[in-house]
Formats: structure tokens, C-alpha cells, sequence
């Protein structure tokens, strides 16, 4: 009997010892990872930028997103706001003497890109050099390393400038064979976002739209380089429509960049710009370790014991009810936070920073509403990042005044349901048919075992009109617009920036600090303090729940690559057949 005791008193101390020390040593490596402590800055150093991770609005709070960790997320991500203030940092800093663009795929929108371009412009304005170096240049990481003082690429390297294209993916075919009927209700001309589901190629009004927004977004793009390369913009139309630029050498021959070198060649004329002796390694620091002394920080530094607010609000991502998460929008969170500023009375004015392509309707309303109410109370701008469309510009319609960058992607003003009709699939192709009682006519209304009655199909488009006639109207009263007006210009389409400003759907052009400061300005305070809201979870408190999501998220990445995208497109299926959307019709990538 002793011996079964100490037996079972062995396994408990066991199961304790190697339940503690997991956790202890996930402890430690969180608590080295997710050290603050700023960095020691060499003098004549370089900041050294090289965006290969995705760009988020805000960074993440993932002490161990470098490290891969437990089959956490591993990937790399900094936000725009901590990129922004690290170059703002960087421009006063004395001991950083310049900035070097290493070889990066951009992985965000144009509006993203527009904000670390000007924050470059910006920095030169302290006659501090910026270099770009790089063995492929994208057209979006071209575009930003545009601004440097030289642009250098590798002799060997790769140099892309053709123009823009948008690509959609249509499942229809697929839906055919598998025996699946998109069952569409819809308000708006325009409004495409259904249109993989019930067709095989684009809709005339589809087409039209995209080579308008696109069009737009290219002009921009090729004013941008024609300013910073001193090239006119008819020759680099030309260049990219003939396919003038084949090699490195065809680049350098009509001054796209500066110079063809290896990147050794690089580091002997960063160390010749900052002093350092050939013999002597570059004294350089990453832009991930710099940030961490280079937090967002209040607009008047010698004013910090203020007690005066301007809030951040970042609403990023798709639009669902609940809390969502730092890279979703959850009705319940954002609402609560909007609420909850508009109650605090240090806080003056609030900067809704709004990048998302839509999703509910509902969802949408719920934090249309907040934003109306607040604006009552105190004033709230509404800063447009990549994309604020449908569902994202609904929940902006109603502040004081709303700002967007030239290319960024808004409107999309339109309203649709899809239901699945599966009958065929369960009938002839798996040999399942269903059947079952009712006590009333629309018991059963949606049911994708067989299709919409025309009884039923008038009773959705009817909720879809009203959804589209609420819409419009919170539209036309948020921007002192007739709703025929709205109208007009709604229907689903979708504009850049720089085309809704002209047509009054944006008040002006501009960046996130361009909001800051309106609100500040609207609300009649010169110092303040900038906070961000919500508030991020910390890493314990999200470790537990988003654990088995995250690695079944890792593992589906790495099978896919490239096609991961097609996959969310499609998982994206299911989440608009619950609802009616207001969401933009496709995700526009530019390489």
C-alpha cells in the first residue's frame, strides 16, 4: 500500500513539476521578449527599415511574434503608428544620420504606403540622407523608396514597372459543379461584391468602376515618382505601357534609380555618409528595436502634464458583431470604446482611424450609431487608412469631418444578401433529400436544402432596400447631401480618395496626424495627449483563446502562400450568407 502511495504521490509531484516549469520558462521568454527598455543609439548611426512583414495599423501585442513560439502567429508585424513615429523620432534624433530603405515586398495598401512616403519626405527636411537599396523593386516598394536621395539596385536584380491590374476570382464555375445557387438580393448598380458567385467574368458597371478607381490610383502613383525623380509623368506611362523596362540597366538608362550596385558597394557608401572606417562595421539599428523609444507621443512634448485627450479609435479590419480583435472590427468593442470616450471628460476631441472593406450591416449600425451620438457631444474626425468602404465608410459617414488619403479606397454605398440554395448538391450529387413539418408559410425561410419561393425572395429584397434607403439617408444627413443625391453616386461604386473628395463624399485629403490635429483644433486645445483605443488585450489574456485558432491559421498560411487570400475569400462565403453586407466587392492588390 506504501508503495502505491508513494507511486501515486510521485505521478502528482510529476505532473506538477512539468505543468510549472513550461510555464515558468513561457513566462521568462515572455517577459525578454516583451522588454520596453529602449534602445542605446551609436552616434552617426543608421536606421535601417526594411519592411518585409505585413503593416498593421497598430503593433500587435505579441511579445513573441518574432519567435514563432507554442505555434503562435510568428510573423513579424509593426504597425503604421509605431513606423510613423520611429522616422518622426528619427529626424531629430542626433545620433541617427540618415535612413536606409533595405529590400522590402510591401505588404499593405496604398494609403499605407502614402503615410511612410510623406513621413520619408518629412524626414529629409532635416538634410538627413535617405538611401533605397534593393535586389527586386515592386512597384510598391518602389514607389515609397522613390523619395530617397539615390536609389540603388543590384546589377543582377529585378525591376518591376508595368502598371496596375486588379484580378477577381470567380467561384461560379465551381458552384455549378458542385451543385450550389447563389441566391443573390441586392441594392446597387455597382455593388459587385456578389458578382464571383453569379458570374464567370466582370459586369460591364463592374468594369467601368475598376478602371475608373484603378485608373485614379495609377495617376497618383506615376505623379508621386514624376515629382521625386524629376521624370516626367507621360514618360513613365510610356515606359511601363511599352515595356520599356526589361534590366536594371533599362532603369538606370531612363533614371528610375541612381545606380547599379552590389550591396557590399551599399555599406561602403552608408560608412563613407556616417564616417566609419571601412574596417569597422556600421554602427545601424532596426527599426523594430528603435520604435521601442520612439512611442507615438503627445503633440506639445513640453506640455505632458495636460490633462486634455485626443483619443484614437482604430476600427481595422472586417465589420462583425461582438468584441473582435486587433485585426477585425466587433461592433460591442468599438462601440463601447467610443461610448466610453464620449463620457470622459478629459478627453476633447476623438480620431476615428477607419481602414475596412465593410461587413454587417448591422454590426455597422451599431457603431454608426455611437459615432452619431458622439458627435453631439464632442467633436470626432474620421481618418481613412487603405480602404473605408461600404460597411467601413458607413461607420464614418456621420463625424464632423472625414479625411482620406488620395488613394485610398472608399464609397462601395450599397447593400446585399446572398443565400446558398444546395438542393442539387444534397439531391444529385450526394443522394440526400430532407423533409419535415412547418407552422407557418416561412418557418423555414432560407433553408439551403432547396430554393427561394418568389414570396420569399420579396420579403429578403425588401429588407435589403430598406437597409440601402437606411444607408443613403445616413449619408445624406452626415454629409449635408440630398439622399438623390447619394444616390446617385452610391449604388455600390466605389471611388479613390482623390474622386471623393470631388464629388463630396471626403472633406479633404490627408493623413492621420492631419486628423489628430483638426480634432484637436475643432475642439479648441493647443496641448494634449494622444490615446489609443480600444484598449489591446495583453498577451496572458489572449493567449488562451486565440492558441488553437492561431495555429490552425499558421498551418493553413503555410500550406497556401500566396493563395491564402483565395482561401479567406472563400471562408468569407459563409460568414455573407448569414447576414445582409455592406461590404466592398474585392480586396485590391497592387504588387
Amino acid at each position: 500500500m506504501k508503495q502505491f502511495f508513494k507511486f501515486v504521490l510521485a505521478t502528482v509531484v510529476g505532473i506538477i513539476i512539468a505543468s510549472v516549469i513550461p510555464l515558468i520558462f513561457i513566462a521568462f521568454i515572455i517577459a525578454a521578449a516583451s522588454s520596453d527598455k529602449a534602445v542605446d543609439v551609436s552616434p552617426n548611426s543608421v536606421l535601417h527599415i526594411k519592411f518585409d512583414y505585413p503593416i498593421t495599423e497598430r503593433t500587435p501585442n505579441n511579445p513573441l511574434a518574432n519567435l514563432g513560439f507554442l505555434g503562435l502567429d510568428g510573423e513579424k508585424s509593426l504597425g503604421l503608428n509605431d513606423i510613423l513615429a520611429s522616422i518622426k523620432k528619427a529626424k531629430t534624433d542626433g545620433n541617427i544620420k540618415g535612413i536606409f530603405l533595405d529590400e522590402s515586398y510591401m505588404m499593405s495598401g496604398q494609403a499605407t504606403t502614402e503615410e511612410i512616403r510623406n513621413a520619408l519626405i518629412d524626414f529629409k527636411r532635416s538634410k538627413k540622407f535617405v538611401v533605397a537599396y534593393s535586389e527586386i523593386y515592386t512597384q510598391g516598394f518602389y514607389y515609397l523608396a522613390s523619395v530617397a536621395d539615390k536609389v540603388y539596385i543590384n546589377p543582377k536584380g529585378i525591376f518591376e514597372f508595368r502598371g496596375f491590374s486588379s484580378n477577381i476570382t470567380f467561384l461560379k464555375g465551381a458552384l455549378d459543379k458542385l451543385g450550389i445557387e447563389a441566391q443573390v438580393i441586392k441594392v446597387g448598380t455597382y455593388k459587385s461584391a456578389v458578382e464571383p458567385y453569379i458570374l464567370t467574368k466582370m459586369s460591364d458597371a463592374n468594369r467601368l468602376q475598376v478602371n475608373s478607381y484603378l485608373g485614379s490610383m495609377y495617376d497618383y502613383f506615376l505623379t508621386g515618382i514624376s515629382k521625386s525623380r524629376g521624370i516626367s509623368k507621360d514618360s513613365l506611362f510610356n515606359y511601363a505601357n511599352t515595356g520599356r523596362i526589361q534590366q536594371p540597366e533599362d532603369a538606370l538608362k531612363y533614371k528610375l534609380v541612381d545606380g547599379l550596385k552590389y550591396k557590399d558597394e551599399i555599406l561602403s557608401d552608408l560608412k563613407q555618409r556616417t564616417g566609419i572606417a571601412d574596417s569597422k562595421d556600421i554602427a545601424s539599428v532596426d527599426l523594430d528595436e528603435y520604435r521601442k523609444s520612439a512611442a507615438p507621443a503627445p503633440s506639445n512634448p513640453d506640455e505632458v502634464t495636460s490633462n486634455n485627450r485626443i483619443a484614437i479609435v482604430y476600427a481595422s479590419g472586417e465589420i462583425s458583431g461582438g468584441e473582435g480583435d486587433d485585426n477585425s472590427i466587433g461592433s460591442e468593442n468599438i462601440s463601447k470604446a467610443i461610448r466610453k470616450l464620449r463620457l470622459d471628460t478629459k478627453v476633447k476631441g476623438i480620431v476615428l482611424r477607419v481602414n475596412s472593406p465593410g461587413g454587417s450591416s448591422l454590426a455597422s449600425d451599431v457603431i454608426w450609431r455611437e459615432v452619431m451620438l458622439t458627435k453631439k457631444v464632442k467633436p470626432i474626425i474620421v481618418s481613412m487608412g487603405d480602404v473605408a468602404a461600404s460597411g467601413g465608410y458607413y461607420i464614418a459617414c456621420a463625424a464632423d469631418s472625414i479625411i482620406a488619403e488620395p488613394n485610398t479606397i472608399t464609397g462601395s454605398i450599397g447593400i446585399f444578401a446572398i443565400l446558398p440554395n444546395m438542393q442539387k448538391l444534397f439531391n444529385d450529387k450526394l443522394g440526400i433529400t430532407f423533409d419535415g413539418v412547418k407552422t407557418g408559410k416561412y418557418a423555414d425561410l432560407g433553408d439551403a436544402s432547396r430554393p427561394l419561393s418568389p414570396e420569399e425572395r420579396a420579403i429578403l429584397q425588401n429588407s435589403v432596400n430598406r437597409g440601402y434607403d437606411d444607408f443613403t439617408k445616413a449619408v445624406a444627413n452626415g454629409r449635408g447631401k440630398t439622399q438623390q443625391y447619394i444616390n446617385s453616386i452610391g449604388q455600390g461604386r466605389v471611388w479613390t480618395g482623390t474622386q471623393a473628395l470631388k464629388i463630396g463624399l471626403v472633406d479633404r485629403l490627408g493623413n492621420i496626424n492631419d486628423a489628430i490635429q483638426s480634432a484637436a483644433k475643432k475642439a479648441g486645445v493647443k496641448d494634449y495627449k494622444i490615446v489609443a483605443y480600444p484598449e489591446q488585450k495583453s498577451f496572458l489574456n489572449k493567449f488562451g483563446e486565440g492558441l488553437s485558432a492561431q495555429i490552425k491559421a499558421r498551418f493553413v498560411k503555410a500550406e497556401l502562400g500566396e493563395n491564402y487570400r483565395y482561401y479567406q475569400q472563400i471562408k468569407g462565403v459563409t460568414q455573407m450568407m448569414r447576414t445582409p453586407q455592406m461590404r466592398m466587392p474585392y480586396e485590391v492588390v497592387i504588387k
